[in-house]
């Protein structure tokens, strides 16, 4: 079967970001099937060009995926407008080369953002394939509960979009189970969970972490890491103010690792406050990502103090699962469901940095307890969310939508 998802924010194992699809991909080529990616050359964490722009460009990686990327507006992260921009001209490309791609089984759009689901859509019905919507986060519910969607245009025009693709999909796919009400009371016929997740084998819980530690200059300190996109719904402020509350202890430090919009504003706001336990550094690609949990002694994970935040599964919490890492959780509903049924971490009120510094504080001074949260957690992971199995599922899944 030759499956085509349309995807700007795709990343490979090699870049920075969310690798879900990449992992997804190469299981489905071990299957035999062949999958042709288009995507972006603009990186959504860093808003930096991976690949010389141009119309598009064409690669097949090690796996045996084909990655299309088309043209993109490249000013990702300026402002929201210019963001919209962006994600326009992907809808607009994407749907071109869609059209030139040949012999397509079945088209596999996703969000967010919305608007290259449209995109996945109309090649679909062209094609005469089956279409696959996959609904990553609410969008735009997210956007308009963190208030970067106000326009009142832009929301009952997104929405409308947003209902038009659950009804005219083949089939829905969530990542987390919080989203399936959503789904359906908004259209949704056929809904599939396949969870976010992670492959344990990428990482190794015993490896104690010394090179990072000593390349970043961290040997004796307990470290508390945040592994991932600086953006408005991060709510990193909160963990820059439990630093602050936890200045005294020289013995802990809280490391970012990542990039987004909000870094330049944390780094400034980290230097006004005198913040000497605090280290920022570049994000890394997947591959490298095994090396850089490994010197975690613990990991934070945390959103905005938002009701719609209660019903995500975030990618970084099965990463370091994973990694055999105790989790200091600053997210509610159904991800905090599943760190406390694996006994993985401490909970901290969302918002709350009191809270998220006595988490850390927690686990700093009980690092024995500290590792069997972060062992449990990982054999939980390994046993309900091992990105095999859910590749599996995937696999099965798409095949029984090809045969309708």
């Amino acid at each position: 079967m030759h499956i085509l998802l349309i995807h700007q924010a795709f990343a490979a194992l090699d870049e920075p970001g969310g690798t879900r699809h990449h992992e997804l991909a190469r299981h489905l080529t071990a299957r035999g099937h062949k999958v042709t990616v288009i995507t972006s050359p603009i990186s959504y964490l860093t808003g930096q060009s991976e690949t010389r722009q141009g119309w598009i460009s064409r690669e097949t990686d090690a796996a045996g995926i084909t990655l299309l990327r088309t043209y993109t507006y490249p000013a990702l992260h300026r402002s929201f407008v210019h963001r919209v921009f962006s994600f326009i001209s992907f809808m607009a490309s994407s749907f071109l080369a869609g059209l030139q791609v040949k012999d397509v089984d079945l088209v596999w759009g996703t969000s967010p953002n919305i608007f290259q689901g449209a995109a996945a859509w109309a090649v679909a019905r062209l094609k005469g394939a089956p279409f696959l919507f996959e609904v990553r986060d609410l969008w735009p519910a997210f956007a308009i509960a963190v208030g970067v969607l106000k326009n009142r245009f832009l929301i009952v025009a997104s929405e409308w979009l947003e209902r038009f693709l659950y009804r005219h999909a083949d089939q829905v796919m969530v990542n987390s189970p919080g989203y399936v009400v959503h789904v359906q009371e908004r259209g949704a016929k056929k809904v599939a969970l396949i969870p976010n997740g992670a492959d344990p084998a990428m990482f190794d819980p015993d490896n104690d972490g010394a090179a990072f530690k000593a390349a970043n200059g961290l040997q004796g300190k307990f470290v508390a890491l945040y592994a991932g996109a600086h953006g408005m719904s991060n709510d990193l402020g909160v963990v820059l103010e439990a630093a602050l509350l936890l200045r005294e202890r020289d013995d802990i430090r809280v490391v970012f690792v990542g990039d987004g919009k909000e870094k330049a504003h944390l780094q400034a706001e980290a230097a006004e406050k005198g913040l000497t336990n605090v280290l920022f550094l570049p994000p890394v690609p997947k591959q490298q990502m095994a090396e850089t949990l490994a010197g975690a002694d613990a990991c934070i994970a945390i959103l905005k103090p938002l009701e719609m935040y209660k019903t995500t599964y975030p990618n970084k919490v099965f990463d370091y699962l994973a990694a055999g890492r105790p989790l200091a959780l600053a997210i509610d509903g159904v991800v905090r469901e599943v760190v406390e049924a694996a006994g993985a971490g401490i909970f901290a009120e969302p918002g709350n940095a009191a809270a998220l510094a006595g988490a850390i504080r927690t686990l700093a001074d009980d690092p024995v307890k500290a590792r069997q949260m972060g062992r449990a957690g990982r054999e939980y992971m390994a046993a309900h969310f091992s990105r095999t199995d859910l590749a599996d599922k995937l696999c099965e899944m798409l095949e029984a939508m090809r045969t309708k």
